[in-house]
């Protein structure tokens, strides 16, 4: 067990331990009156298909895997990559439209709205048949974060920008650049929407703030990178800064004179300090007003080839974003900065800093000249070499995020509503985290969070881990816990809205625990689970009586979702 799962060990099983009156059965020292007969164990599964498809979807399935057969190979995987990257993209704004009320109630309030959000989110990832685009557009909404936190009032606005994020999430990183600077969900978010130009008679300065989380957190970070990631030094050793204040500020300038677009036909009322937020609006991108925009020349990046380090007085805004874009997508951190943040989501925590380094250069050139392709990126990050090999040593994979954790699942059991909606789960609650639920705008984890002991003092990180506290290990486990044995295909559920997972495949093995174990394992763990596990969760299931088959199957399930082993994706 390397560092990473040793430290989750330690974490999920002083949360376990303080949970023993909500357990399953218990342990029961009388032996049955009687035992069936064996029961076979189920085939085995493929188990490089279940991992490439963890690392590439919302959950591996008995179903998903079935196309690679026994196979591992590299080609099948690209097959499958080409056809993810022309599926058509699931999105939520239209089913948030068809959900807003009309004519609206009295004493309707439309942040309420954002439960629908997050049920349409539920169903794309759950059921879309563009895995692989919702699986990226997942990891851009935790680098490019907006929050319902600070946006509460415009779930469609929200939902629009999940869908920006989603369009995009195989385009031209410039473009998805520009996409998120001009959302009005950015806008308000990081206040660009409605920064003014600089006016020393009423001590009016451009608001920083985007300028500054652009650069340090969307697109280059804080400071200069080699190709393979590791940063960049001076003559004393340490890190050379990406930017200064007077770049910033230089941002900061560029960023001025956006606001609301003005209602189509109504251009005598468009002015800046007039236009406010609508239903239509809010999905639309922010108009620039000339009038507020800083009209002196401005600095930005400078580095080795830059076409330029400062932008020309007297341009447009769009003339000035458009030229201050450029200067931060031709930055040579841009390939390694996201590049590895991109691995860190999909396949491990700890790439190497050659896996870095060939990402960068996809980044840089796709093969065609072509720079900024992230279709081509994505498609590298998981056909490369590291991502393919058997997993093993202390850099392997990666902690699973607590929302995949759910999503694998209920993916692997086929989770539903009889109503077909996910409207009673509160992702963000039960499991820390939730589609554009960030506490702030540096997301629920930060991508070089390192728990203190063994994984810090290996010069490792382990991100997601910054979530597991006492508090939120509990919670996931009693969560765990009521769906295994409340919301089961054998539970009696008279609410349509309630999430239930189908045990009937597993209730066949469920007379020979070693079996029963088997058949769990191969859905939740591609097959790949310790001795000391299956022992364990063998004997807890040996305790209840083989005439419960329901009861063993969640007692199994629980206690695999509930292991450290679930919690990492290797």
């Amino acid at each position: 067990m390397h560092a990473i799962q040793r430290a989750l060990a330690a974490a999920i099983t002083a949360t376990i331990v303080l949970l023993p009156g909500c357990g399953g059965s218990g342990p029961d020292e009388s032996a049955p009156p009687h035992r069936p007969p064996p029961v076979a164990p189920p085939p085995a599964v493929n188990t490089q298909a279940y991992r490439f498809l963890n690392q590439a979807t919302f959950g591996a399935t008995e179903a998903s895997a079935q196309r690679f057969g026994e196979l591992d190979d590299p080609a099948e995987y690209a097959r499958w990559i080409d056809e993810q990257l022309v599926a058509e993209p699931s999105l939520q704004l239209p089913y948030m439209r068809a959900a807003l009320p009309n004519p609206v109630p009295a004493g309707f309030k439309i942040r309420q709205l954002n439960k629908q959000r997050i049920d349409i989110w539920f169903q794309n990832v759950m059921h879309g048949d563009d895995q692989l685009r919702q699986r990226v557009a997942w990891a851009l909404s935790q680098i490019m974060v907006v929050s319902q936190v600070a946006l509460a009032e415009y779930p469609l606005g929200l939902a629009d920008y999940y869908d920006t994020l989603s369009r995009d999430a195989f385009g031209d990183f410039r473009t998805l650049m520009q996409d998120v600077t001009l959302h009005p969900m950015m806008g308000v978010y990081l206040s660009m929407l409605g920064n003014q130009k600089p006016d020393s008679t009423r001590n009016i300065r451009p608001d920083e703030n985007y300028a500054r989380e652009f650069m340090q957190l969307f697109t280059v970070g804080l400071v200069q990178l080699n190709p393979d990631g590791t940063p960049q030094r001076d003559a004393l050793g340490q890190p050379i800064p990406t930017f200064d204040q007077a770049v910033i500020e230089g941002f900061a300038n560029v960023f001025t004179g956006w606001r609301w677009a003005c209602a189509a036909g109504s251009p005598a009322n468009c002015k800046f300090g007039n236009t406010r937020p609508t239903a239509a609006n809010q999905v639309r991108p922010m108009q620039a007003f000339a009038d507020q925009h800083a009209k002196g020349a401005k600095l930005v990046l400078a580095y080795p080839g830059a076409a330029r380090t400062s932008l020309p007085a007297g341009q447009t805004a769009a003339q000035d974003l458009a030229d201050a874009l450029d200067n931060v997508f031709n930055h040579p951190n841009v390939g390694p900065f996201i590049g590895r943040q991109l691995i860190q989501k999909l396949v491990a925590s700890n790439p190497s800093p050659a896996y870095v380094q060939r990402i960068s250069a996809v980044f840089d050139d796709d093969g065609t000249g072509r720079r900024g392709n992230l279709a081509a990126v994505v498609r590298a990050i998981l056909l490369d070499d590291e991502a393919r090999a058997e997993p093993g040593g202390a850099t392997t994979g990666k902690v699973r995020e607590p929302v995949l954790r759910l999503t694998q699942l209920w993916r692997a059991y086929d989770a539903k509503a009889a109503s077909g909606k996910y409207l009673h789960v509160d992702p963000t609650m039960d499991f820390g985290q939730g589609p554009l639920t960030a506490p702030s705008v540096f997301n629920f984890f930060s991508p070089f969070y390192a728990p203190p002991g063994t994984i810090g003092d290996e010069d490792l990180v382990a991100p997601e881990l910054q979530l597991a506290t006492e508090y939120q290990n509990t919670v996931i486990a009693n969560f765990f816990f009521k769906q295994a044995f409340r919301h089961n295909s054998r539970s009696h559920v008279s609410d349509p809205d309630t999430v239930v997972i189908d045990i009937d495949g597993d209730l066949p093995y469920a007379p020979t625990p070693a079996s029963l174990v088997a058949s769990v394992v191969n859905r939740l763990l591609a097959g790949q689970a310790s001795e000391t596990l299956r022992a364990q969760v063998e004997r807890q299931v040996a305790h209840i009586s083989p005439s419960n088959g329901s009861q063993r199957v969640a007692e199994a399930v629980w206690l695999v979702t509930t292991s450290p082993e679930y919690a990492v994706q290797r």
